[in-house]
């Protein structure tokens, strides 16, 4: 029976990762899409939402089936926990690329109002936070969500820099309002990604240590 139950964790844990690689592959994605202004890599990722979303939806049945099926242990119910509570920062992460991919296909045909800079950066710093969170999970490195969770302050000043910036450029021109607000937006989805980030990072800990830090 335990042998049957640590390989239906395995098939959990395995699961997981692989919803990382699409939600990491959707921010990477919806970025070069931003950046190269790629209306087909913007579509690409809002199609891939609904795969996400599907395997989120598949994560939970597993997660389910194992508290239903088996009576898990203090560890072992932290780790499924675990499980149903960072499948659904990773489905807002795909939600908020897809989101961000969104507002690209609109953006597309429009000679941006300044040269992406911070954006950019803020996506770049993002990217790798959600990177590292999975990574923390896998190999179980404290040391590493930690990391993540330092790195929330540097997306905040690059999002008040942006948001700073932008509004500068509509009191030049308010006429560049539309496309500052939507700038703006897009900065705000990259933030609110590092946030889960910082929760997938928070989760990892917990699952190890059995507390949760909180900023």
């Amino acid at each position: 029976m335990r042998n049957q139950f640590d390989e239906q964790l395995s098939v959990l844990h395995n699961s997981l990762i692989e919803m990382g690689a699409l939600i990491e592959r959707a921010i990477e994605n919806t970025t070069k899409a931003l950046v190269e202004q790629n209306v087909s890599l913007a579509e690409e990722v809002m199609n891939s939402d609904d795969i996400i979303n599907n395997k989120e939806k598949e994560i939970e049945s597993q997660c389910m089936k194992l508290l239903l099926r088996q009576q898990p242990v203090a560890k072992d119910l932290r780790k499924i926990s675990t499980a149903l509570k960072m499948v659904t920062d990773m489905e807002r992460i795909g939600d908020q690329a897809a989101d961000i991919a969104e507002l690209c296909v609109f953006l597309t045909e429009q000679t941006y109002i300044k040269k992406l800079e911070h954006i950019p950066q803020m996506a770049a710093v993002t990217i790798e936070m959600v990177k590292s969170s999975i990574d923390a999970y896998i190999g179980k490195d404290i040391k590493l969500a930690e990391q993540v969770i330092k790195h929330d302050d540097e997306v905040d000043r690059l999002y008040i820099e942006i948001k700073r910036d932008l509004i500068d450029l509509i009191h030049q021109d308010v006429e560049q309002g539309e496309q500052a607000f939507d700038l703006l937006q897009i900065a705000k989805y990259y933030e609110r990604i590092g946030d889960h980030a910082v929760n997938l990072a928070e989760w990892v800990i917990y699952s190890i240590t059995g507390k949760h830090k909180k900023k």
